[in-house]
Parts: C-alpha cells; structure tokens; sequence
C-alpha cells in the first residue's frame, strides 16, 4: 500500500458492516468471517421455490432468488442498515458482486436483458445520496455484463419508509407507488426484466413494481433480493 493509504488505513479504516472489526487490503464491506456465516437462504436457481411461490397469483413470473434470510436485530439487518444509512455505495455494489458470483455458474441470469433496481423517490435518494438497490444491480452488471436500466420505471410518490409497517399497511403503502416514464415503453418491451431490491418482507415493493410493469407488451419478469425476511410469508 502507499503512504498515503496506509495512513488513510490509520486514521479513517475500513470496517466490517456486521461486526466492526477492521477489513483486510482484499476485503471490502464484510470480512471474511462475516461473509461465510451470515444465513444463506441456498435458493439459487431452484425453480418453484419458497420465494417464487410468494408471487404466485400475484403476477407471471420467471423465477425468484434471493442470497441471505432476513431477521430483525440479525446480522443481515446490520448488513442492511449499513447500506442505507451509514453512506455505504460501495458496500452495496459488492453486494451486488456477491449476488451475481454465487448464482452466476447455475443459470439464474440465463436470459435476462435488463437489470432493473426498484426505484426510490428523488427527494429520498438524494437524502441518501444513493438508491442501494441501483448500487446492488451496478455490482451485479460488473459481473454479469448485464445491462442496468434504471430510468423506465420511477416512484411516484415518496411514501413513507415500510420498516415498522403492518403487513396491511405495507400493501397500502404501495398502492399505485410507481409509474413508468415516458421511454419505459419503449426501453422495455419484449424484455425479460430481473426485478432488484435489497429485501423482500411482504413482498408488497415489488408486487408494485409488476403491476405497472405488466402494462408492456410482452415482458418477462423475475425477482431478485439481496435478503428475504421468510417469517412473515409462512407465519400463521
């Protein structure tokens, strides 16, 4: 390492999102140790599995994946917060590297034209200085080659955060939330889409998103998450 970055390493280091210890040279966002414990849902490339059957009735879909379960006060949720609100872009990129690396090799990209990150409001993503859910498609396209299309579908509205609704009130929270744009028609007909957000709890976000997708001709959608909060699809 320079100088320079070796007293950058001192002064400013880098830290793991999860536990807080600090990142080797080739380590960026989660350490080592993290990266090999956090809970894995090893969905991959499974058709009909658990998630996809989530959607089902609810929209045509392709398939479904997502790489860790979701749990409040787990490590994932420190994951995800770390991500939205401690300014970390990169952090969600290489979450995105992560996603493509451990499906790439069992065909879930087979097929698919466009990487389309669910959308935040302007006024929010300029707050945050970011859409996480951008950042983990750019990460994903670094790997895959995969084009990201971030401007055909847009949020209508800046509802308020989903992180302590009601199941009922997510539902209502979404209703008619986003919209295309003018060149969304165009951009994306006859397109085999793949849907991405940072995690999927009620499923309410994306179901959203389909329904003013489902309005292009000839589309094909699928669904991917970086987390999975499982318990409240099969909770009685």
């Amino acid at each position: 390492m320079s100088g320079w970055t070796d007293l950058k390493e001192l002064f400013f280091p880098r830290l793991c999102a999860v536990c807080d210890e600090k990142l080797l040279p080739d380590e960026e966002g989660l350490c080592t140790s993290c990266q090999v414990r956090l809970p894995y849902t090893r969905l991959g490339n499974t058709p009909g599995n658990p998630l996809e059957q989530c959607f089902w009735g609810r929209f045509p879909i392709e398939r479904a994946s997502s790489l860790f379960v979701y749990a409040r006060e787990g490590d994932v949720a420190r994951l995800l917060h770390a991500m939205k609100y401690r300014h970390r872009p990169l952090l969600c990129r290489e979450m995105g590297r992560l996603m493509a690396r451990t499906w790439k090799d069992n065909g879930f990209f087979d097929g698919i034209d466009l990487l389309l990150p669910v959308p935040l409001h302007p006024r929010r993503e300029r707050e945050r200085g970011y859409n996480q859910s951008e950042q983990l498609a750019l990460g994903i396209a670094q790997v895959t080659g995969i084009p990201v299309c971030a401007t055909a579908l847009r949020r209508s509205r800046n509802n308020p955060s989903q992180t302590h609704q009601s199941v009922n009130n997510r539902w209502e929270n979404t209703r008619e939330l986003f919209e295309l744009a003018p060149e969304g028609q165009s951009q994306l007909a006859g397109r085999h889409l793949l849907l991405l957000d940072d995690v999927t709890t009620t499923g309410a976000t994306l179901t959203a998103c389909a329904d003013e997708l489902m309005n292009i001709p000839n589309i094909r959608l699928s669904i991917a998450t970086l987390a999975w909060s499982h318990e409240i699809f099969f909770s009685p």
